[in-house]
């Protein structure tokens, strides 16, 4: 019994290990981030690592703690993005004053998004999703000498705080109605009664605000711009795949009866999130204010196919999360180098970066092109596996807004890549001088963004996890 808490806990367990660890070191003489930086990614690889081995099917604590292959996969996604971050943004860490702390935050964020993909219970789930959602609003506020940074952070609360009490709210409602908190339960107990659909609205409106769905989004930009580069794509990629996979679970397993009334409550959302998302997404010229509209357009092509409600909606949605990961962590990854070195962050600024930078413009160019859906970067199998996912119920209308919705994205994308690779001027990009590990992770997500598109095992892979 004590090898299958082990075995079924074993990537929460790494994580409490490497969290602790940070601790003592705080504790001791200190390190300098030159030497700490370096551990701290060599143990997020083996963390990462660790995910392929000793895997098993099982239930703990009386069935509010579960875990599967598609959830060890899901974790393991998740993992890969933490230990990119770490390699994409070392010129930041590297200058970081409280380098452990920063990471013992974001790593119990993790924990708590390992927890809720886990959770078996909406008691589990609440906890979870509040240790997802504390530290992150501590790291907003990382870099003290921003006054954006303090406003990014109390946005950032005051929304989680709302968002929070609406999902309580609704978590008591349903236990009022059912008597009963339990994943398994409330999947045969939950009903069509006006009272049961009410209470599913609020449960819902809680994953609206932490996905950014429109009209849920307002805080999303401002927090994205006020944080520092490494929250910020923490934010856009580690947070929201975290909540798009419970968000799955939560609808094709708890509520699959109301599955008329979410479906529709999808279509409306989704269309409304990828309108709104690509229209601001034109409009910015700061470039974490761009990601950020373009992360909510995304959220809205995700909703396509969850829509489906079928193992191909489930798989595609997956798929897309880990090419989403690859393409956005590299696009945040060149303009973190970029920052670092030039303290520019908007697009103007970026005209002629080809000239002195040709492998950041590249890197830069394949993530814009895969975030746009053109083929053959795996960007475009992902939109491809999500718009089919979605056309299985038969709603071609929707899907006609969703492929009009990818040529407006297109429109964007295209004008940013145009604009990096113009004619240098006198105020264009001079060298930058990229770190090893810098120089790896942006290596990484350029090879995965071609290489996950053409390889059709991964989601092969996918498909077959239960």
């Amino acid at each position: 019994m004590l090898n299958d808490f082990f075995i079924l806990m074993k990537m929460e367990l790494l994580v409490t290990v490497i969290i602790f660890l940070l601790l003592l070191v705080k504790l001791g003489k200190g390190i300098s981030n030159d030497v700490l930086l370096p551990i701290i990614q060599v143990g997020l690889l083996l963390n990462f690592l660790a995910g392929f081995f000793l895997n098993k099917e099982g239930i703990l604590f009386d069935g509010m703690y579960y875990t599967t292959p598609l959830a060890v996969v899901q974790k393991s996604i998740l993992n890969l993005g933490v230990y990119l971050i770490s390699l994409l943004f070392a010129d930041w860490f590297r200058r970081c004053e409280n380098l452990a702390e920063f990471f013992v935050l974001m790593l119990s964020a993790l924990l708590g998004m390992f927890f809720m993909i886990s959770s078996g219970n909406l008691l589990i789930f609440y906890l979870a999703l509040e240790l997802s959602t504390i530290p992150i609003a501590a790291v907003v506020n990382f870099d003290l000498r921003m006054k954006k940074s303090s406003e990014a952070s109390m946005k950032m609360i005051l929304s989680s705080a709302f968002s929070s009490g609406i999902l309580l709210f609704g978590i008591s409602l349903i236990y009022g109605i059912t008597g009963s908190i339990q994943f398994a339960e409330l999947s045969v107990i939950v009903t069509q009664s006006p009272l049961q659909i009410l209470a599913f609205i609020f449960f819902f409106t809680a994953f609206a605000f932490k996905l950014s769905i429109v009209p849920f989004h307002l805080w999303t930009a401002d927090v994205y711009e006020g944080s520092p580069v490494a929250v910020t794509a923490f934010l856009s990629v580690i947070s929201k795949g975290a909540v798009a996979f419970i968000f799955l679970t939560v609808l094709y397993r708890v509520f699959h009866s109301l599955n008329y009334t979410w479906y529709h409550l999808l279509v409306a959302l989704s269309v409304i999130t990828m309108i709104t998302g690509n229209l601001f997404a034109i409009r910015q010229d700061n470039f974490k204010r761009f990601l950020a509209f373009s992360s909510i357009a995304q959220v809205g092509f995700i909703l396509v196919g969850v829509s489906a409600d079928s193992v191909a909606g489930q798989t595609s949605v997956v798929y897309f999360i880990l090419v989403y990961l690859f393409s956005n962590l590299g696009a945040f990854g060149v303009i973190s180098a970029i920052c670092a070195n030039t303290g520019k962050e908007k697009i103007s600024e970026l005209k002629g970066l080809y000239k002195n930078n040709p492998f950041l413009t590249w890197v830069l160019a394949l993530s814009l092109f895969s975030l746009a859906g053109i083929p053959p970067t795996a960007g475009f199998f992902g939109k491809l596996f999500l718009i089919t996912a979605g056309a299985s119920r038969a709603d071609y209308w929707f899907i006609i807004v969703a492929a009009l919705n990818m040529i407006i994205s297109l429109y964007y994308y295209l004008i940013v890549i145009k604009t990096i690779f113009s004619k240098a001027d006198d105020q264009s990009v001079q060298k930058i001088q990229l770190l090893p590990s810098v120089k790896l992770g942006l290596m990484i997500c350029a090879a995965a963004v071609i290489l996950t598109g053409l390889m059709s095992w991964v989601y092969d892979y996918i498909a077959a996890l239960k």
